[in-house]
């Protein structure tokens, strides 16, 4: 089985990866940072998601020499000029909390009217030192009035894709995982990786 690290202290990302690879009967053994507990956490500095995906990536590879998928991810708004962006997990404050992230979001947007949004994956593949491949997912749709829903994390309590009347935390994982934006970045990754192998 072949060894794949995964580039994320995120345990909620790691609970969907996992699925999502599950799903996709990909074969892998997965690694996970948590394992390496003297590797230094590489700092997301790019100014995009694919540039932050591929210096986690290639941050995690040459600390760990072992393939690794990394993936930044986040929430556009069309009103707020792409806001939050690269910036989605500490939005409201470093602290990274989901709630106060969710409540500022719904704060700027509460007299708007134009709520369309599209949260965006990139996920980064790092074979060796300075090979990356990445690939790219988009899940659209527009932001609610209110936070509604128990699952998920993230900006999932305010965006409801389209074609759907839920919000990501109403409609649940196994509906979120086969519509996500990380699902289809994912899910591209592991393919290319599967028809790298012989």
């Amino acid at each position: 089985m072949r060894k794949l690290l995964l580039a994320t202290f995120n345990s909620n990302k790691v609970r969907e990866i996992n699925q999502i690879a599950q799903d996709s009967g990909a074969d892998f053994e997965f690694l996970y940072l948590k394992d390496f507990p003297d590797i230094k956490e590489v700092v997301e500095d790019g100014s995009s998601f694919e540039e932050n995906a591929i210096k986690k990536a290639q941050g995690y590879y040459s600390q760990a020499n072992i393939p690794t998928l990394a993936e930044d991810s986040g929430l556009s708004v069309v009103s707020l000029a792409g806001s939050p962006g690269i910036y989605s997990s500490r939005f409201a404050g470093e602290e990274k909390d989901d709630y106060h992230n969710n409540l500022k979001l719904l704060n700027m947007l509460k007299d708007e009217t134009e709520r369309d949004a599209q949260f965006i994956c990139c996920a980064a593949v790092v074979l060796g030192p300075e090979v990356a491949k990445t690939f790219k997912g988009i899940l659209s749709g527009n932001i609610a009035e209110e936070m509604k829903g128990n699952y998920g994390f993230g900006y999932d309590p305010v965006f409801i894709p389209f074609g759907y009347n839920q919000t990501l935390a109403e409609i649940g994982i196994k509906t979120k995982n086969k519509i996500s934006h990380r699902k289809q970045a994912i899910t591209l990754a592991l393919d290319f990786l599967i028809k790298l192998s012989p």
